[in-house]
């Protein structure tokens, strides 16, 4: 009977101890390291966890280059994660999604996916109303990058693009590299070569929820952006060429207002982007220095300043979230519940001469840089 009760105490103390290291395995976001390990096209995808000294953590997954979660302190001192995600790699690899991803070759759109490049006409995949989004429908964040951890805080990201990839020419070696920093930010760094003349425009495509519950809706947050100037678009989210004023009209966000205050207005381009899914054209002018959005939720006091190198941000408020997606925790994401700031080359710009040039040469390095800046408002 004693050796019964022995043996017993023994199996319940390894039981035990293994339920809590499966615990204790787990990220501060809660996630399970464990769900994030596959094969895709022959290539291992992880989960990867940069710390820094406040205790800010951030969760990425190499399969996108993804930002999974992403962990602040709120107004009173409590974790919020504030990323929209999913909690295990077979929901990113199935469900059609953006969340947190690495977009390329080409972020945003490419008219008809057209575009003629030294006299050559190139054809992509049409995946949106007939042009072609976020580099097609396999493009980088459908993908598996190689990743490296240089270190608590950084982590190296590289991706070979083979000549033809969904049909954009030349071979691209692309890297991201993301840092955590100890006042809170995220130096994300996008650099690219390639060995013949093609055109390339990468992006962060996080989906913002401030308050820390995806369940709520972010069009109570306010939202800043420097810029005098957006790319109106037609009913197909495609930019017409023109570059025109938001003064007196709702894409005015110099002066800090609600993301909600005018969304629902009967104004075509709101219209045409079922809310806010726009390119602005930021008055930075390339200065990674000068502020180019903020947004902050007055619920949970946390503050997201965006800063870049890009002449552009496209700013997109979850318009077509439409609760089929249970992300994290099981939470359903409903229409607005988040809001993306992608800093960005304009859209389509390898068909608008006048624009800023995305065409990248061989001997050249694509570098493009964006801050994510997170503090809080008391």
């Amino acid at each position: 009977m004693k050796t019964h009760f022995i043996f017993s105490v023994v199996i319940l103390s390894i039981l035990f101890g293994c339920d809590n290291k499966s615990v204790t395995n787990l990220t501060l976001s809660g996630l399970d390291p464990t769900k994030f390990q596959t094969e895709v096209n022959n290539a291992q995808t992880a989960l990867y966890i940069l710390k820094n000294k406040t205790g800010m953590e951030v969760c990425i997954t190499n399969f996108g280059g993804r930002i999974v979660s992403i962990m602040v302190p709120d107004k009173n001192g409590k974790m919020q994660d504030v990323a929209l995600g999913l909690d295990n790699i077979d929901d990113y690899i199935n469900i059609p999604n953006n969340f947190g991803a690495s977009i390329g070759r080409y972020a945003n759109r490419i008219a008809q996916g057209r575009f003629v490049l030294d006299g050559d006409t190139i054809q992509l995949p049409q995946n949106k109303h007939g042009h072609c989004l976020h580099g097609g429908p396999k493009g980088w964040q459908c993908q598996v990058y190689d990743a490296k951890q240089i270190d608590p805080t950084t982590l190296e990201l590289t991706y070979f693009s083979p000549d033809g990839d969904e049909n954009f020419p030349g071979n691209v070696t692309a890297k991201v590299i993301y840092q955590l920093t100890n006042d809170n930010a995220i130096h994300i760094n996008y650099k690219a070569t390639t060995d013949k003349k093609t055109v390339i425009n990468m992006t962060n495509h996080s989906f913002f929820n401030l308050s820390g519950d995806p369940s709520k809706v972010s069009t109570n947050d306010i939202l800043y952006i420097n810029a005098d100037y957006f790319t109106p678009i037609d009913s197909t989210s495609m930019t017409t060429g023109e570059i025109i004023s938001v003064k007196d009209t709702p894409m005015d966000f110099t002066i800090p207002k609600v993301v909600g205050q005018d969304i629902n207005n009967d104004f075509v381009q709101l219209k045409n982007g079922n809310g806010y899914d726009h390119n602005w054209v930021l008055n930075t002018k390339g200065d990674i220095n000068q502020i180019a959005a903020k947004l902050t939720s007055p619920e949970s006091g946390i503050s997201l300043e965006v800063y870049t190198n890009e002449p552009g941000i496209q700013i997109y408020t979850g318009n077509f979230l439409n609760g089929t997606v249970a992300g994290k925790k099981g939470i359903i994401y409903n229409q607005r519940t988040a809001v993306c700031l992608e800093t960005q080359h304009y859209p389509d710009s390898p068909n608008k001469k006048d624009w800023p040039s995305v065409v990248l040469k061989p001997g050249q390095t694509y570098n493009s840089e964006c801050i994510y800046k997170f503090s809080v408002e008391k």
